[in-house]
């Protein structure tokens, strides 16, 4: 896979899906058009109603870490230190015989790091140079944004 063009920087505490849906809207891709670089084992957890849901957690065997780092053009180094789950690992893709191939696994925020919401749209726009919404690990007591009061 040639390298990205584009470079996205991780926010810190960010989930690893919210990041490729982010370098997705960098090049103007769908997320869905992305995801295609990783071979998936398995679907994001959805609502009751059929939507994906927000805290949908995706975690990559090494192979697929270095996808997404040259992806973003950064260094895996800093996304390791800004992404809670991108250092975990998952046996049924990294122990498998298809180790070598760029692999994810889709499980739940919460059962890979803790809780998980919207960050606030604005601070992700000052941080990235994004108007968009990223998801992140977060307690409940730091889901209002005091800076912008969100």
């Amino acid at each position: 896979m040639a390298a990205g063009v584009l470079r996205t920087v991780p926010l810190a505490g960010e989930l690893t899906a919210s990041l490729i849906s982010r370098v997705a809207a960098r090049y103007g891709l769908p997320t869905a058009g992305v995801l295609r670089l990783w071979t998936c084992r398995n679907s994001p957890a959805r609502h009751d109603g059929g939507g994906a849901r927000a805290d949908a957690e995706v975690v990559l065997n090494e192979a697929g870490r270095r996808v997404l780092a040259e992806l973003c053009r950064v260094e895996p180094e800093v996304l390791a230190r800004a992404l809670p789950a991108f250092t975990m690992d998952d046996p049924k893709i990294s122990n498998s015989r298809d180790a070598a191939l760029a692999q994810a696994r889709w499980r739940t925020a919460g059962t890979v790091a803790g809780p998980a919401a919207f960050g606030c749209r604005l601070c992700t726009a000052r941080g990235t140079g994004q108007a968009l919404r990223a998801v992140r690990y977060l307690p409940r007591w730091h889901r209002v944004c005091l800076r912008h009061g969100r």
